[in-house]
């Protein structure tokens, strides 16, 4: 299989925060939004990395995203707070409300800040190491449009809404878990379609109801919960603490992403709480390591290497990806390229790297 051409991580941030700035993003924000959608293809997140900058663009051409916000709280207490969104790009949106319980857990011990009116924010993991950076452990959900069937149903009701997970440990890299409540990511299906390939048996049902290996045929119908009844059960309760909780759209009410005609309002929920709750913070991290060694020390399956911890696998691709140039794929490259060429922003060369053999964490 050809290797995709590779490009210098800052070039790509670069030529990001110059597409946005001619859309009149304001420079730090442009900047918050290249970070996400670079962290994502650099951990191989390529469903939610520049591949989603040519929609954010459009959405805010056809102004129904409001490319300079002023998220404001409009209600707290001692450790909660709700802001509103201004209807602003999601990793802009997304990271003020981070900062907020970030905040708010340093003051004391556990936040919780929900959003409203806000926008596609990336992936998940992006905000949960912000708190974990700080030492903080850190959740991070958002409610999505209705792209999945709930659990024997055969039309979309239910979001693939994901959900997020930062733990600090000592000596051991953090803990890091992100993923989405349906069996893939929707974004992996756009990728998918996009290079003509088939999807495996199991990924989505076509608007018949019926399995489908066929990409477009699934984006047309529903991708399914993980895990059946428990992932489409998870994802109606993100729903719920996203869009009802919070005041934002939900369930059949939420526009999609490609809908160029509405605000989306989606809603998100942050929390950040300190390791020192209830134990000392050189504890935890103490015992972190130790579950975390025990974790990797377990013996591995026929087949297997080792044994994996959450995020290892992403903070191994981000390794390489930064040291050998960000993998873009050509149809996504087309996109991008077309893109400036519109907004009088050059693309970047590809890197001349060479790709060594696979290595594995």
């Amino acid at each position: 299989m050809t290797e995709p051409p590779r490009y210098r991580p800052e070039d790509i941030h670069e030529f990001c925060c110059a597409i946005l700035e001619k859309l009149k993003v304001p420079r730090e924000d442009a900047k918050e939004v290249a970070d996400c959608l670079l962290q994502a293809d650099l951990r191989g997140v390529d469903s939610h990395g520049m591949i989603r900058l040519p929609v954010y663009a459009e959405r805010i051409r056809k102004g129904v995203v409001n490319p300079r916000p002023m998220p404001k709280v409009v209600r707290s207490s001692a450790r909660t707070a709700l802001l509103d969104g201004d209807n602003g790009l999601g990793a802009v949106v997304g990271s003020k409300a981070m900062e907020e319980a970030i905040k708010l857990a340093a003051d004391g011990s556990i936040s919780f800040v929900g959003v409203r009116r806000s926008n596609h924010f990336g992936i998940a993991a992006f905000y949960v190491q912000k708190a974990v950076r700080k030492g903080l452990i850190g959740c991070a959900a958002s409610n999505a449009p209705p792209h999945m069937a709930p659990f024997g149903g055969r039309t979309r009701f239910l979001g693939t809404n994901p959900f997020s997970v930062g733990i600090p440990a000592g000596e051991q890299p953090p803990l890091i878990f992100d993923a989405s409540t349906s069996v893939v990511a929707r974004g992996k299906i756009i990728v998918a379609a996009k290079e003509g390939k088939a999807i495996p048996t199991g990924w989505a049902i076509d608007r018949d109801g019926n399995p489908t290996t066929d990409a477009k045929g699934a984006l047309a119908g529903s991708v399914l919960p993980f895990g059946g009844p428990k992932g489409s059960a998870i994802s109606l309760i993100i729903d719920v603490l996203c869009g009802v909780l919070t005041g934002a759209a939900f369930g059949l009410t939420l526009n999609t992403l490609e809908n160029l005609e509405a605000e989306q309002n989606l809603g998100h929920v942050f929390v950040a709480m300190r390791t020192d709750i209830f134990v000392t913070a050189e504890d935890f991290a103490s015992r972190m390591d130790e579950i975390l060694r025990t974790l990797k020390a377990s013996p591995p399956a026929p087949n297997n290497e080792q044994v994996l911890a959450p995020g290892e696998i992403e903070r191994h691709n981000e390794a390489k990806n930064r040291k050998l140039g960000v993998p873009v794929l050509p149809t996504v490259v087309d996109q991008l390229a077309a893109l400036g060429g519109e907004l009088n922003v050059n693309f970047p060369h590809a890197a001349i790297v060479e790709v060594p053999a696979e290595t594995h964490p």
